[in-house]
């Protein structure tokens, strides 16, 4: 009775500790259904990005969505960051694992029959044998250690992948918004340039009707009219379109965008960029703490690790194996000592020459990357310094523009020229506009491209949200979907 309430007791102690698995289907209607129904107006991602304004001091949130809360609504719903934490917590349960020590092995033999001797069971005694052995493994030479933290370290690595997944958000939501941007912004001085062709031909018209104008003239003026209007309707698709990439990059349908008031102040002010942007402090933090940095670091540790514990794996295991003997009335106990995996036919050559390879591989992929980023930084840099010379060759020729346009409208108040020279110089102001806005945009893209070069914030740099640094991955920037 006392036996069987023991075994009762351990299967008890088992079942409890063990598991179960509850189902968690996927329905693809529900699953569409839910992202189609998006919005910004969502009042638990209000308060997700309450909470984040909050912690980088910015208890009040702006009244318009900008770069900071379009980036954070962005954190809230776009897929690639579950992704990412989901690597994230899969890497920390493989630390689990490799924490874990073996489980013991229970093996047991079974022998009924008789004794080979007449009457060599004792009376009473069940003619059988029954022999349970338990088998516990114990690592040697630090495996144990090695191998937690070969797991650590990728565990570590997947939180800085979580980290870059971040920032290529950031880098989504802000081209989209740039792109945008540019976009008004073109359509505003193209209607403008539109609006002063549209008096030329106007003029001209008139002056062909009274015969002081040629037709080639008028057809010229109209070609450019047309012109300026074909560059309108594609500047409208442009808009349309980048309106649609900003709600890709937040992970929303674009009519989520409907009615919601956009905050562009970020790309009128440019961010002070020092004269070499290249150089400095910035350049080094970019080559030693960008998160794609810090997580190949890891990704090495770990290939490091990897080879101390097939290097270990050189020398056997201890098995320790206590048993109990009933055999055929008599009682034994026994303990045995065994070694797994001896060392007589290789020597682990096999593993230990891949894991030192894998290193290798993880070393120039760590070289590899630093200098990627160099060029990054070199090519953002270059292209930042060449679109502000040309900015400012902009403004010059601008000013140039402008004035002459106050002289021909001082002279036309005067009666001295005709209001075709005026509309002329005032469309020679609004192309130029349009053309030094085009050094403008490219100026912005620069910056955006030093941004992420540098991984530095440069548009909007007082928020930006901070990836945890320990476990359970996106605690505060995980929402809860």
């Amino acid at each position: 009775m006392l036996r069987r309430i023991v075994l009762a007791g351990c299967l008890t102690v088992l079942v409890a500790g063990c598991a179960s698995y509850h189902p968690e289907p996927v329905s693809p209607i529900d699953n569409a259904s839910g992202l189609d129904s998006r919005t910004l107006g969502d009042q638990r991602l209000q308060k997700f990005i309450e909470v984040e304004l909050d912690r980088s001091g910015k208890a009040d949130p702006p009244p318009a969505w900008d770069l900071s809360t379009l980036t954070l609504a962005a954190i809230y719903y776009h897929p690639d960051i579950a992704i990412a934490n989901a690597k994230l917590a899969s890497a920390e349960a493989g630390v689990i694992t490799a924490r874990q020590r073996p489980n013991p092995a229970l093996s047991i033999t079974n022998a009924f029959g008789q004794a080979v001797v007449a009457g060599a069971i004792p009376v009473g005694a069940a003619a059988m044998t029954v022999g349970p052995v338990v088998d516990f493994l114990i690592e040697t030479f630090g495996k144990r250690e090695n191998r937690t933290a070969q797991a650590q370290h990728l565990a570590d690595s997947a939180r800085w992948d979580l980290a870059t997944a971040g920032w290529q958000v950031r880098t989504r939501v802000r081209t989209a918004l740039l792109n945008l941007w540019a976009a008004q912004q073109r359509l505003v001085l193209t209607h403008r340039q539109l609006d002063l062709q549209e008096q030329l031909v106007g003029l001209l018209e008139q002056r062909l009707a009274v015969g002081e104008a040629s037709s080639v003239d008028v057809m010229l003026v109209r070609v450019a009219r047309a012109q300026i209007t074909f560059s309108i309707r594609n500047l409208e698709q442009t808009e349309a379109a980048a309106r649609a990439q900003l709600a890709t990059a937040l992970g929303v349908p674009v009519r989520a965008l409907d009615g919601v008031d956009l905050s562009l102040d970020a790309f009128r002010h440019p961010p002070p960029i020092p004269a070499n942007p290249d150089t400095g402090k910035l350049r080094r933090e970019a080559l030693t703490k960008r998160t794609d940095v810090q997580a190949s670091l890891q990704e090495y540790d770990a290939a490091q690790s990897a080879l101390q514990l097939q290097i270990a794996n050189q020398y056997p295991n201890v098995t320790l194996s206590p048993g109990y003997n009933y055999d055929f009335g008599v009682n034994k106990y026994m303990v045995g000592v065994g070694a797994d995996h001896l060392p007589i036919f290789n020597q682990n050559q096999g593993p230990i020459a891949q894991a030192l390879a894998n290193r290798q591989q993880a070393a120039a992929s760590f070289t590899a990357l630093q200098a990627q980023i160099i060029g990054a930084i070199d090519q953002a840099a270059t292209a930042y310094r060449a679109a502000t010379r040309s900015v400012t060759t902009g403004d010059a020729l601008l000013a140039d523009d402008e004035r002459r346009e106050r002289q021909i409208a001082s002279q036309f108040r005067a009666g001295q020229v005709d209001r075709v020279t005026l509309v002329t110089a005032e469309l020679g102001v609004a192309a130029t506009s349009v053309s030094r806005f085009d050094a403008v945009a490219q100026q912005r893209q620069a910056i955006g491209a030093l941004e992420d070069a540098l991984q530095q914030p440069l548009f909007d740099p007082g928020h930006w949200p901070v990836v945890p640094e320990q476990e359970s991955g996106l605690s505060h920037s995980e929402p809860s979907l």
